[in-house]
């Protein structure tokens, strides 16, 4: 029996019962990445013996029957530290030494038992929606010819081509559910102080979290992420910790149903200016749709947001563009990094670094904006991936049209600090995945992820794309 394809809780479940091995789970998946990741470029390392060897100490521990995560590959992203590993995001230009200890995310995946199989590719210093890098360039598993976003690019296309049931990835203006969108996943940016942040966390903007294809499994990976089994199982509230007994984990841990909510639907939220396709938005009125049959309140939010916040978040993507090549050799970075860093230094002398209409927004702005509703519903991109390439080489035009063009409706929440999901929700008719876009208040990632689990029960997705 082949375990590549299986679920996180399926895969962890068989392992903590004996009826396979962590390092035979391992190896399956090592195979499969040698065999589709010269087409998909999701890897910037993998870390063949490494892995293996993590595998057998899983297998030898003596906790393993209460593993959340026992046996479980994961792919981790290129910007949090791996130790023994250097950290690169995307660039040439930073530090080649290997990181001395894990960072705390890295650690609970690995206390729960997930084995780091690889690291993943992602654009120079996470700065944009596209996957290319001097590392290489990653491909869309569902287009070869499209880009699977980013910057948690080779994570979302590492599990869509089932190369690894679960990934690591983080969260600035979009960069869990642009990918998790453009490949056909599930994934979600937690709100404020629930994961431990990226080191470098864009002023509080920043998440960890996590990708998979089932909602069960982004719901223990988060768990795991947040140190906190609760959110293993939303509604509910007894928390399990690592070592309590969870043998009756039914090789899915599915969210318990939320209770009845006042869902907003907004297909076209954007502020002027910004326009959404036209699929995308049927697919979020036919997603309100589904929950509205299952029982919720659901009402139209017509408003758009404000022209000042679309102009904040630009002006704050380009003052981290500033922040992040701070110390770096500018010999060394790509020419959309140099673009990118230079207007954030102009629009800096000026003033102009998004940080006024991002505390004005975080402050009161998005709880005015969002109304009396708890749970909001948008597209989550605004148009298909663009085409994969190089765009690292281009400068700062076509970098900033293309990336607003298609992406610009995740970044107020990042904004604003608060828990944002996205969810696969039929297919455009270019063949490519929908993602629609769920938001609660602070302390909303349950009934995100229990909506999300109503969404997939009633409109189930393909998990994988077709590479053979």
């Amino acid at each position: 029996m082949s375990w590549v394809g299986k679920s996180a809780a399926e895969i962890a479940e068989a392992v903590r019962r004996g009826r396979v091995t962590a390092p035979a789970v391992v190896e399956a998946h090592l195979q499969t990445i040698a065999k589709y990741d010269e087409r998909i470029g999701a890897f910037r390392k993998v870390r063949t013996e490494r892995a293996l060897a993590e595998a057998r100490a899983v297998q030898g521990r003596a906790d393993l029957e209460a593993l959340p995560l026992a046996g479980v590959p994961v792919a981790i992203k290129d910007n949090v530290a791996i130790r023994g590993e250097a950290m690169r995001n995307g660039s040439a230009a930073t530090s080649n030494s290997a990181a001395t200890e894990d960072h705390p995310v890295v650690s609970r995946l690995r206390a729960a038992g997930a084995v780091i199989v690889g690291i993943t590719n992602v654009p120079e210093l996470c700065l944009v929606g596209f996957s290319d890098s001097v590392y290489g360039v990653t491909r869309n598993p569902w287009d070869l010819k499209r880009t699977p976003g980013g910057s948690s690019s080779g994570s979302a296309a590492a599990v869509a081509a089932g190369m690894v049931p679960l990934a690591h990835g983080s969260d600035g203006l979009g960069s869990l559910r642009i990918p998790a969108a453009c490949c056909g996943l599930v994934s979600i940016k937690p709100g404020q102080e629930v994961v431990p942040a990226p080191e470098r966390d864009w002023h509080g903007m920043s998440e960890n979290g996590p990708l998979a294809t089932t909602v069960t499994d982004l719901a223990l990976a988060l768990a795991v992420m947040a140190g906190d089994m609760s959110l293993a199982t939303p509604g509910e509230s007894e928390s399990l910790e690592f070592g309590s007994a969870i043998d009756d984990y039914p090789g899915g841990l599915t969210p318990a149903e939320p209770v009845k909510l006042r869902i907003a639907m907004a297909p076209a939220p954007l502020p002027p200016g910004f326009a959404v396709d036209a699929e995308f938005q049927r697919a979020v009125v036919e997603a309100a749709d589904t929950l509205g049959a299952a029982g919720h309140t659901v009402v139209e939010h017509d408003a758009r947001m404000p022209g000042w916040l679309g102009s904040a978040a630009i002006a704050a993507w380009l003052a981290c563009a500033r922040q992040e090549t701070e110390g770096l050799d500018p010999r060394r970075l790509e020419q959309r990094t140099r673009s990118l860093a230079k207007m954030g230094r102009l629009l800096a002398r000026i003033g102009m670094d998004g940080s006024a209409g991002r505390d004005r927004w975080r402050a009161y702005g998005a709880d005015q904006w969002f109304g009396n509703a708890d749970v909001l519903i948008t597209p989550t991109l605004a148009a298909v991936p663009p085409p994969v390439g190089r765009w690292g080489r281009r400068g700062l035009l076509p970098n900033v049209r293309t990336n607003v063009t298609y992406a610009p409706a995740t970044a107020a929440w990042n904004m604003a600090g608060w828990p944002a999901m996205t969810v696969p929700y039929g297919w455009h008719s270019t063949g490519m995945p929908i993602g629609v876009q769920l938001v609660a208040a602070p302390g909303g990632e349950s009934q995100l992820l229990a909506l999300a689990a109503q969404l997939e029960s009633a409109h189930p997705w393909l998990r994988h794309a077709p590479l053979d």
